[in-house]
Protein backbone atom coordinates (compact mmCIF):
# COMPACT_ATOMS: atom_id res chain seq x y z
CA UNK A 1 0.00 0.00 0.00
CA UNK A 2 1.17 3.37 -0.76
CA UNK A 3 2.49 5.85 2.48
CA UNK A 4 -0.02 8.30 3.15
CA UNK A 5 2.50 10.93 1.47
CA UNK A 6 2.85 9.37 -2.01
CA UNK A 7 -1.48 9.15 -1.96
CA UNK A 8 -1.61 12.71 -1.24
CA UNK A 9 0.51 13.72 -4.34
CA UNK A 10 -0.89 11.24 -6.80
CA UNK A 11 -4.16 12.72 -5.84
CA UNK A 12 -3.01 16.37 -6.54
CA UNK A 13 -1.68 15.35 -9.42
CA UNK A 14 -4.82 13.74 -10.46
CA UNK A 15 -6.73 17.15 -9.42
CA UNK A 16 -3.93 19.62 -11.80
CA UNK A 17 -4.30 16.94 -14.53
CA UNK A 18 -7.97 17.24 -14.52
CA UNK A 19 -8.23 20.63 -13.66
CA UNK A 20 -8.27 22.44 -17.03
CA UNK A 21 -10.72 23.22 -18.80
CA UNK A 22 -11.75 21.28 -21.74
CA UNK A 23 -10.72 22.72 -25.04
CA UNK A 24 -13.10 22.76 -28.19
CA UNK A 25 -11.76 21.31 -31.07
CA UNK A 26 -11.34 22.90 -34.63
CA UNK A 27 -13.27 20.34 -35.80
CA UNK A 28 -15.39 16.81 -35.28
CA UNK A 29 -15.71 14.29 -37.51
CA UNK A 30 -17.14 10.77 -37.27
CA UNK A 31 -16.12 7.29 -38.58
CA UNK A 32 -18.93 5.57 -37.47
CA UNK A 33 -22.44 5.64 -36.56
CA UNK A 34 -22.24 5.40 -32.59
CA UNK A 35 -21.51 8.85 -30.47
CA UNK A 36 -18.59 7.51 -29.46
CA UNK A 37 -16.93 6.84 -33.07
CA UNK A 38 -15.60 10.69 -33.64
CA UNK A 39 -12.28 11.93 -33.65
CA UNK A 40 -11.70 16.00 -32.62
CA UNK A 41 -9.29 17.58 -34.67
CA UNK A 42 -6.93 20.65 -33.68
CA UNK A 43 -4.95 22.58 -36.07
CA UNK A 44 -1.33 23.13 -35.09
CA UNK A 45 -0.80 26.61 -33.50
CA UNK A 46 2.46 27.35 -32.23
CA UNK A 47 3.06 29.78 -29.56
CA UNK A 48 5.83 30.92 -31.87
CA UNK A 49 4.97 32.52 -35.11
CA UNK A 50 6.18 31.53 -38.79
CA UNK A 51 3.95 28.21 -39.02
CA UNK A 52 5.09 25.51 -41.25
CA UNK A 53 3.13 24.77 -44.11
CA UNK A 54 2.24 21.45 -43.03
CA UNK A 55 2.79 19.96 -39.65
CA UNK A 56 3.27 16.41 -38.61
CA UNK A 57 0.22 14.41 -37.24
CA UNK A 58 -0.64 13.08 -33.61
CA UNK A 59 -3.06 10.80 -32.72
CA UNK A 60 -3.87 10.25 -29.32
CA UNK A 61 -6.10 7.85 -27.61
CA UNK A 62 -7.41 8.78 -23.79
CA UNK A 63 -6.89 6.61 -21.06
CA UNK A 64 -9.47 5.90 -18.46
CA UNK A 65 -9.00 2.00 -18.05
CA UNK A 66 -11.31 1.62 -21.05
CA UNK A 67 -14.40 2.85 -18.91
CA UNK A 68 -17.38 4.87 -19.83
CA UNK A 69 -17.14 7.35 -17.30
CA UNK A 70 -13.35 8.57 -18.82
CA UNK A 71 -13.91 10.45 -22.38
CA UNK A 72 -11.77 12.08 -25.22
CA UNK A 73 -13.03 15.53 -23.32
CA UNK A 74 -10.51 14.78 -20.57
CA UNK A 75 -7.35 14.75 -22.74
CA UNK A 76 -8.57 17.84 -25.39
CA UNK A 77 -6.21 20.13 -22.94
CA UNK A 78 -3.06 17.96 -23.52
CA UNK A 79 -4.24 18.00 -27.51
CA UNK A 80 -4.33 21.37 -27.39
CA UNK A 81 -0.96 21.52 -25.52
CA UNK A 82 0.98 19.75 -28.75
CA UNK A 83 -1.29 21.99 -31.04
CA UNK A 84 0.51 24.71 -29.84
CA UNK A 85 3.66 22.58 -29.64
CA UNK A 86 3.10 22.67 -33.84
CA UNK A 87 1.54 19.62 -34.26
CA UNK A 88 -1.90 18.89 -35.86
CA UNK A 89 -3.53 16.59 -32.94
CA UNK A 90 -6.31 14.11 -33.56
CA UNK A 91 -8.04 13.46 -30.39
CA UNK A 92 -9.78 9.64 -30.90
CA UNK A 93 -12.97 8.27 -29.64
CA UNK A 94 -13.78 5.20 -28.88
CA UNK A 95 -16.94 2.64 -27.02
CA UNK A 96 -15.80 2.00 -23.69
CA UNK A 97 -17.10 -0.41 -21.03
CA UNK A 98 -20.78 0.85 -19.72
CA UNK A 99 -21.21 1.90 -16.37
CA UNK A 100 -23.37 -0.46 -13.92
CA UNK A 101 -27.56 0.85 -13.21
CA UNK A 102 -28.57 0.40 -10.07
CA UNK A 103 -29.55 -3.14 -9.19
CA UNK A 104 -27.39 -4.52 -12.06
CA UNK A 105 -25.30 -7.23 -11.81
CA UNK A 106 -21.64 -7.00 -13.66
CA UNK A 107 -20.49 -9.85 -15.77
CA UNK A 108 -19.81 -13.01 -13.92
CA UNK A 109 -16.12 -13.18 -13.28
CA UNK A 110 -15.37 -9.65 -13.90
CA UNK A 111 -13.41 -9.25 -10.68
CA UNK A 112 -13.87 -5.87 -9.94
CA UNK A 113 -16.35 -4.58 -7.15
CA UNK A 114 -18.84 -5.81 -5.35
CA UNK A 115 -20.73 -7.80 -8.23
CA UNK A 116 -23.99 -5.48 -8.11
CA UNK A 117 -23.88 -2.01 -9.91
CA UNK A 118 -25.06 1.33 -8.13
CA UNK A 119 -22.92 2.93 -5.42
CA UNK A 120 -20.20 0.95 -5.04
CA UNK A 121 -19.68 -0.95 -7.62
CA UNK A 122 -16.65 -0.96 -10.32
CA UNK A 123 -17.70 0.16 -13.93
CA UNK A 124 -16.97 -2.54 -16.62
CA UNK A 125 -13.78 -1.38 -18.04
CA UNK A 126 -14.16 -2.10 -22.56
CA UNK A 127 -16.47 -3.60 -24.78
CA UNK A 128 -15.01 -7.05 -26.34
CA UNK A 129 -14.98 -6.33 -29.77
CA UNK A 130 -16.12 -3.20 -30.02
CA UNK A 131 -13.49 -1.17 -28.20
CA UNK A 132 -11.06 -2.73 -30.56
CA UNK A 133 -12.82 -2.04 -33.75
CA UNK A 134 -13.06 1.58 -33.23
CA UNK A 135 -9.76 1.96 -32.54
CA UNK A 136 -8.82 0.02 -35.91
CA UNK A 137 -11.60 1.75 -38.13
CA UNK A 138 -10.56 4.92 -36.28
CA UNK A 139 -7.06 5.08 -37.49
CA UNK A 140 -8.57 3.25 -40.85
CA UNK A 141 -10.18 6.04 -41.53
CA UNK A 142 -8.32 9.30 -40.41
CA UNK A 143 -5.64 9.78 -43.22
CA UNK A 144 -9.21 10.33 -45.86
CA UNK A 145 -10.63 12.02 -42.52
CA UNK A 146 -7.42 14.47 -42.20
CA UNK A 147 -6.82 15.34 -45.30
CA UNK A 148 -10.69 16.61 -46.21
CA UNK A 149 -10.67 18.35 -42.63
CA UNK A 150 -6.94 19.03 -41.37
CA UNK A 151 -5.08 20.08 -44.19
CA UNK A 152 -2.42 21.29 -42.53
CA UNK A 153 -1.86 17.76 -41.44
CA UNK A 154 0.86 15.46 -42.99
CA UNK A 155 -0.74 12.01 -42.36
CA UNK A 156 3.10 11.15 -43.72
CA UNK A 157 4.53 12.48 -40.56
CA UNK A 158 2.37 10.54 -38.36
CA UNK A 159 3.00 9.44 -34.16
CA UNK A 160 0.45 7.71 -31.81
CA UNK A 161 0.12 8.29 -28.40
CA UNK A 162 -2.19 7.09 -25.79
CA UNK A 163 -2.19 7.57 -21.78
CA UNK A 164 -2.79 4.48 -19.37
CA UNK A 165 -5.37 2.04 -21.22
CA UNK A 166 -4.91 4.57 -24.54
CA UNK A 167 -1.16 3.55 -24.19
CA UNK A 168 -2.32 -0.44 -24.55
CA UNK A 169 -4.08 0.65 -27.10
CA UNK A 170 -1.58 2.93 -29.46
CA UNK A 171 1.24 -0.05 -28.84
CA UNK A 172 -2.49 -2.56 -29.72
CA UNK A 173 -3.04 -0.29 -32.85
CA UNK A 174 0.69 -0.06 -34.17
CA UNK A 175 1.01 -4.15 -34.01
CA UNK A 176 -2.05 -4.97 -35.95
CA UNK A 177 0.18 -6.49 -38.33
CA UNK A 178 1.26 -8.97 -36.13
CA UNK A 179 -1.41 -10.18 -35.38
CA UNK A 180 -2.91 -13.74 -35.39
CA UNK A 181 -3.93 -14.09 -38.79
CA UNK A 182 -7.62 -15.00 -37.66
CA UNK A 183 -7.68 -11.69 -36.56
CA UNK A 184 -10.28 -9.34 -37.79
CA UNK A 185 -8.38 -6.05 -37.17
CA UNK A 186 -4.87 -7.76 -38.53
CA UNK A 187 -3.54 -5.64 -41.41
CA UNK A 188 -0.92 -7.24 -44.30
CA UNK A 189 1.61 -4.13 -43.30
CA UNK A 190 2.82 -2.49 -41.01
CA UNK A 191 0.88 1.18 -39.95
CA UNK A 192 3.13 3.75 -41.45
CA UNK A 193 3.87 5.48 -38.56
CA UNK A 194 7.18 7.71 -37.49
CA UNK A 195 6.28 5.91 -33.68
CA UNK A 196 4.22 5.47 -30.94
CA UNK A 197 4.63 7.00 -27.80
CA UNK A 198 3.14 5.51 -24.82
CA UNK A 199 2.48 6.97 -21.84
CA UNK A 200 2.03 4.87 -18.41
CA UNK A 201 0.77 2.36 -20.78
CA UNK A 202 -0.87 -0.75 -19.54
CA UNK A 203 1.30 -2.73 -21.72
CA UNK A 204 1.25 -6.35 -20.51
CA UNK A 205 -2.11 -7.36 -19.62
CA UNK A 206 -1.39 -10.06 -17.19
CA UNK A 207 1.26 -8.29 -15.24
CA UNK A 208 -1.32 -5.61 -15.01
CA UNK A 209 -3.99 -8.39 -13.76
CA UNK A 210 -1.36 -9.84 -11.28
CA UNK A 211 -0.96 -6.05 -10.36
CA UNK A 212 -4.90 -5.71 -9.88
CA UNK A 213 -4.55 -2.28 -11.68
CA UNK A 214 -7.34 -0.03 -12.24
CA UNK A 215 -9.42 -2.54 -10.16
CA UNK A 216 -9.02 -5.80 -12.71
CA UNK A 217 -9.23 -3.50 -15.58
CA UNK A 218 -7.35 -5.51 -18.00
CA UNK A 219 -9.17 -8.61 -16.54
CA UNK A 220 -12.96 -6.86 -17.45
CA UNK A 221 -11.55 -5.63 -20.95
CA UNK A 222 -11.09 -9.31 -22.27
CA UNK A 223 -14.56 -10.31 -20.57
CA UNK A 224 -13.44 -11.91 -17.43
CA UNK A 225 -11.57 -14.97 -16.45
CA UNK A 226 -12.86 -17.84 -18.79
CA UNK A 227 -11.72 -15.83 -22.04
CA UNK A 228 -8.62 -14.10 -20.67
CA UNK A 229 -6.33 -16.33 -21.91
CA UNK A 230 -7.90 -16.96 -24.90
CA UNK A 231 -8.19 -13.52 -25.78
CA UNK A 232 -5.13 -12.13 -25.08
CA UNK A 233 -3.15 -12.58 -28.36
CA UNK A 234 -5.13 -11.10 -30.05
CA UNK A 235 -5.19 -7.72 -27.45
CA UNK A 236 -2.05 -7.95 -25.12
CA UNK A 237 0.83 -5.67 -26.69
CA UNK A 238 3.56 -7.96 -24.54
CA UNK A 239 2.38 -10.59 -26.96
CA UNK A 240 2.62 -8.75 -30.22
CA UNK A 241 6.39 -8.37 -30.89
CA UNK A 242 8.67 -7.09 -32.82
CA UNK A 243 6.58 -4.38 -34.52
CA UNK A 244 9.42 -2.75 -36.23
CA UNK A 245 8.00 0.99 -35.32
CA UNK A 246 9.38 2.76 -33.27
CA UNK A 247 8.27 3.05 -29.87
CA UNK A 248 9.20 4.51 -26.29
CA UNK A 249 7.42 4.30 -23.34
CA UNK A 250 6.96 7.11 -21.44
CA UNK A 251 6.53 6.20 -17.15
CA UNK A 252 6.68 7.95 -14.07
CA UNK A 253 8.48 6.12 -11.13
CA UNK A 254 5.63 7.45 -8.52
CA UNK A 255 3.20 5.88 -10.65
CA UNK A 256 0.60 4.35 -7.69
CA UNK A 257 -1.85 4.04 -10.93
CA UNK A 258 -0.13 1.89 -13.38
CA UNK A 259 3.04 0.54 -11.84
CA UNK A 260 6.69 0.99 -13.97
CA UNK A 261 6.38 -3.12 -13.56
CA UNK A 262 4.21 -2.85 -16.28
CA UNK A 263 6.13 -1.11 -18.76
CA UNK A 264 9.24 -2.53 -18.07
CA UNK A 265 7.64 -5.93 -18.84
CA UNK A 266 6.88 -4.49 -21.86
CA UNK A 267 10.50 -3.19 -22.47
CA UNK A 268 11.77 -6.57 -21.79
CA UNK A 269 9.67 -8.43 -23.45
CA UNK A 270 10.53 -6.22 -26.77
CA UNK A 271 14.36 -6.75 -26.12
CA UNK A 272 14.01 -10.29 -25.60
CA UNK A 273 12.16 -10.34 -29.71
CA UNK A 274 15.08 -8.57 -30.88
CA UNK A 275 13.54 -4.81 -30.71
CA UNK A 276 14.59 -2.07 -28.82
CA UNK A 277 11.41 0.12 -26.91
CA UNK A 278 12.88 3.04 -25.72
CA UNK A 279 11.50 3.34 -21.79
CA UNK A 280 12.30 6.81 -20.06
CA UNK A 281 11.46 6.79 -16.16
CA UNK A 282 10.32 10.10 -14.71
CA UNK A 283 11.56 10.74 -11.22
CA UNK A 284 9.06 11.70 -8.74
CA UNK A 285 6.19 11.42 -11.46
CA UNK A 286 3.09 9.63 -11.00
CA UNK A 287 0.09 9.13 -13.45
CA UNK A 288 -1.36 12.00 -14.61
CA UNK A 289 1.31 14.57 -15.14
CA UNK A 290 2.36 13.34 -18.35
CA UNK A 291 -0.45 14.56 -19.48
CA UNK A 292 -1.11 17.50 -17.12
CA UNK A 293 0.03 20.76 -19.15
CA UNK A 294 0.82 22.71 -16.01
CA UNK A 295 3.52 19.60 -15.16
CA UNK A 296 7.16 19.51 -16.70
CA UNK A 297 6.67 15.98 -17.27
CA UNK A 298 4.39 16.47 -20.11
CA UNK A 299 7.15 18.89 -21.62
CA UNK A 300 9.19 15.74 -21.39
CA UNK A 301 6.69 13.86 -23.41
CA UNK A 302 6.42 16.36 -25.89
CA UNK A 303 9.67 16.35 -26.76
CA UNK A 304 9.14 12.52 -26.90
CA UNK A 305 6.79 13.08 -30.08
CA UNK A 306 8.80 15.77 -31.06
CA UNK A 307 11.85 13.16 -31.30
CA UNK A 308 10.09 10.72 -33.98
CA UNK A 309 7.68 13.46 -35.90
CA UNK A 310 10.35 15.79 -37.06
Amino acid sequence: MPDDAAATRAAAEEKSALSHPPVDPDVTVAYGGHPDQVIDLYAPRPDSAGAASSAPLVVVLHGGAWRARYDRRHLSPFADHLARKGFAVANVGYRRGAEPLAGQEEPAGSGGGSGSGGAGATPVAGRWPDTFDDVAAALDALPALVREALPQADPRRTVLTGHSAGGHLALWAAARHVLPADAPWRTDRPAPLRGVVALAPIADLEVAEKLEVCEHAALQLLGGHDSFAERRPYADPVLLLPTGIATTLVQGRADLVVPQAVAESYADAAAKAGELAGLTLLEDVGHFPLIDPAADACAVVAEEIAQLAW
